[in-house]
């Protein structure tokens, strides 16, 4: 098992499009449907698994490209220190008060180790200035348990990689 960290920051308008953000479903719309479903289905089909864009599901970013992974890390610690890190690098530009609060950021890191620790995954999201949104998810992966039947995007490295 391993873990990858994904970031998204971007205009809140972009990030409220959730029909980006969801993948298609598994069977395309019944023969008969009308032009514009199939249209609208093999659009989500060809958009979602290149978009950039949060998937609404956190273990659905394992169906996104693995260009969008920031980092891979064996430990829970180590991915929860990446969190921290990215935390620290936004703080400052957080809207809310309450969210820039270093007691309630160490609960957050220390809760992402815990959770990352039995298998599960830990997706957190900011508002920013300017309207803009901030995106961070740690998924394991291999398996994930809410999604055991998704491929892991990258092979596992020898080393842990990070990026900011």
């Amino acid at each position: 098992m391993h873990h990858h960290g994904y970031l998204w920051a971007g205009p809140k308008q972009r990030f409220d499009q959730e029909a980006l953000r969801r993948p298609p479903h598994p069977e395309p719309p019944p023969a008969g449907s009308k032009p514009e479903l199939i249209q609208r289905y093999r659009d989500v089909l060809a958009d979602f698994p290149v978009s950039d864009l949060p998937p609404l599901e956190t273990a659905h970013w394992l169906m996104k490209p693995q260009d969008l992974i920031r980092g891979t890390w064996d430990e829970p610690k180590r991915a929860a220190e990446w969190l921290g890190e990215r935390l620290t690098e936004y703080v400052r530009r957080f809207a809310s008060p309450s969210d820039r609060d270093t007691t309630r950021m160490t609960v957050l890191i220390n809760s992402a180790a815990e959770r990352l620790g039995w298998g599960g995954d830990m997706s957190l999201g900011f508002y920013l200035e300017r309207p803009a949104f901030l995106s961070l998810a740690l998924v394991t992966c291999s398996p994930n348990s809410t999604a055991p039947d998704l491929d892991c995007p990258a092979p596992r490295p020898r080393v842990a990689r990070t990026s900011g």
